[in-house]
């Protein structure tokens, strides 16, 4: 007993000794976000007035020099550049795969202060990709858990964590604080919003997103310039005048992610705000005759089992009848915050609606009570699961059969016709679907399961247009919230990825 209590008095003492810490952090950040909103950002000139006036001899300390010394010496830097990222105050919008890298890189680069937006708490999955986050932090707001890292890889920059999802109503009053946004995000809606805030308020963004193998990377509104401006890099808008439809939009969890796909793109997008900061000023300035050009505004496609790994497509300029950034432009700061420019809307919900009725859908707890193999009373069936090859590889029910969606929506209904001999009742047999279970002798029970419950539909859905149930003959449905369900209802040991 006395070892056991005086674990709980260590334990103890441990937890006041880290909420005396966490208050002492949450004061330094509120006396962080209060200077970020009142002191305007300093210029190289003013830090080389500055260092003058105070008699120092060296406008950085000795450590900085030490620990920037390699970039410094890099022609494209030197100490106006390396000046320039310590004055510079930076936005990345998402603290996940995109923004762990690019955080950590100009962290290393010494940029003077790096927000962090971000709702979202860090999970187990997230550990393969995210590299700042540590398995002791799960469950910590991501932005936490990512200035934890920071701060012990650069202690010099000043680290504002914004414990929320950016929403139109408080865009612009985040944005104003700091001078380039990183767009880290996964989803149209917010893209779109990132946008349109940062082309209102002048700020150059960096834009990239990362699925399975694949990622993409822009710079946009570079130069930053406003509606109507012709000379100003073109926005979002721009580029995709039109979001996807919303069913053909893919999250990671559902598409996967390659880690180093998407840390590969994190590293470019701060590659590419390192080079936005640094770049010598070419409008009126005394540099103007060595400075060299802007890049032109690119995107840029990275394949990670293509040859060559990266293409570039060049990009036109600002559209003349872009909602935006064009002399036409509707939407406005206004307009973002009043909520009159509904992005959920304009984008379309992401939520898929039922295709089928309660009827043609059957609980997995239901399923393993008819059909169990272990069970006399199994009755003969078939299971088709429309998952991927990989996906499938990973877990499947007993008995299921792989056909995944992709060869079911590419195959069509070209497929041959089946009948009796009068040519009456015939059916279509996809050339995807096994002879014997498209028999229009068999009247067995068809099941379809995916990962969630959506797919699954769709497929159920395909096949009675393809006249496989008979007319009604044969019951075709799917697993109610497909194999995520097994595991709460039926096997909790199911992998969950």
């Amino acid at each position: 007993m006395a070892s056991l209590d005086e674990t709980c008095a260590s334990l103890r003492a441990q937890i006041t000794a880290t909420e005396i810490q966490l208050a002492g952090l949450k004061r330094d950040l509120a006396n962080a976000e209060q200077a970020a909103r009142s002191e305007p950002a300093t210029t190289v000139e003013s830090q080389l007035e500055d260092q003058s006036s105070d008699g120092r001899r060296w406008p950085l300390i000795p450590e900085e020099y030490k620990r920037y010394g390699r970039q410094i010496i890099v022609s494209q830097i030197g100490l106006k550049g390396q000046l320039k990222l310590r004055s510079f105050r930076v936005l990345l919008v998402g603290a996940g795969g995109l923004g762990c890298p690019a955080a950590q890189y100009l962290a290393g680069a010494g940029v003077g202060t790096i927000g962090l937006v971000d709702g979202d708490t860090v999970e187990v999955s997230n550990l393969h990709r995210q590299v700042l986050h540590r398995t002791k932090n799960v469950g910590k707001y991501k932005v936490d858990s990512a200035i934890e890292s920071l701060r012990e890889l650069n202690p010099h920059p000043t680290y504002i964590a914004h414990r929320t999802h950016l929403t139109p109503e408080d865009a612009s009053t985040v944005f104003q604080n700091y001078d380039i946004i990183l767009d880290c995000t996964d989803n149209p809606a917010t893209r779109y919003l990132i946008s349109d805030t940062a082309v209102l308020l002048g700020k150059p963004l960096v834009s990239a997103s990362a699925l399975r193998t694949e990622g993409q990377l822009m710079v946009l509104n570079n130069p930053p310039r406003a509606p109507g401006d012709k000379t100003g890099g073109p926005c979002y808008r721009c580029v995709f005048p039109k979001p996807p439809p919303a069913d053909s939009v893919v999250s990671c969890a559902d598409g996967g992610i390659l880690g180093p796909v998407v840390g590969t793109m994190g590293v470019l997008q701060a590659l590419e705000a390192i080079k936005v900061i640094t770049a010598p000023e070419i409008d009126g300035s005394s540099d103007a005759t060595t400075a060299r050009p802007r890049d032109p505004p690119s995107l840029h496609i990275f394949s990670a089992y293509s040859s060559p790994l990266v293409r570039t497509i060049r990009l036109r300029s600002r559209r003349a009848n872009c909602a935006v950034c064009s002399a036409e432009a509707t939407v406005t700061l206004d307009t973002i915050k009043s909520g009159s420019t509904d992005y959920v809307f304009f984008c379309g919900s992401t939520s898929l609606p039922s295709l089928l009725g309660p009827e043609e859908r059957i609980s997995a707890r239901e399923y393993n009570q008819r059909h169990a193999v272990t069970s006399v009373s199994s009755q003969p069936h078939t299971i088709i699961d429309v998952r991927d090859e990989a996906q499938f590889g990973i877990c499947s029910l007993d008995n299921s059969i792989n056909i995944p969606i992709s060869n079911i929506l590419s195959a069509g209904s070209s497929a041959g016709l089946q009948g009796d001999d009068s040519g009456q009742q015939a059916t279509q047999v996809p050339s995807w679907l096994p002879s014997e279970v498209a028999s229009p002798d068999s009247t067995n029970p068809i099941y379809v399961v995916c990962r969630l419950g959506n797919d699954s539909q769709i497929v159920v859905k395909k096949m009675k247009e393809l006249g496989l149930d008979q007319h009604g003959k044969r019951f075709i449905g799917d697993i109610r919230g497909g194999l995520r369900s097994w595991r709460e209802q039926v096997d909790p040991s199911w992998p969950e990825y």
